[in-house]
């Protein structure tokens, strides 16, 4: 009888140590999934600031591509009516060397 008792008294230790060995797992188990969400949430946060941050340089890039458009287009009609005015410009030069009686005699001498 006294053996018995022994060996219920093992099993009943036993099964108390297994079950706090099976609850220690669980808690430690529990752990890491809370730790490795707060480490996920902070790289969400990372990640979201670092597209923000793409998302600025990209748009001062294309207003500086705009910008870079806009004056290249007003360089381009600038040139134009500077051309314009050149022809103009020559036009009214020989225009007036028609009329000037004295830039005949010039031609003429």
């Amino acid at each position: 009888m006294r053996t018995l008792l022994i060996i219920i008294v093992i099993v009943v230790v036993l099964a108390v140590v297994v079950a706090l060995a099976a609850k220690a797992a669980k808690s430690r188990s529990q752990k890491r999934l809370a730790s490795r969400r707060i480490e996920a949430a902070e790289h969400r946060n990372e990640a979201q600031s670092s597209q923000l941050e793409a998302d600025r340089i990209a748009a001062e890039a294309d207003e500086r591509a705009a910008r870079a458009r806009r004056e290249a287009a007003l360089a381009e009609q600038q040139k134009l009516e500077a051309d314009q005015h050149l022809g103009r410009a020559a036009e009214l030069h020989a225009k007036a060397d028609e009329i000037d009686p004295d830039s005949e005699k010039v031609r003429e001498a």
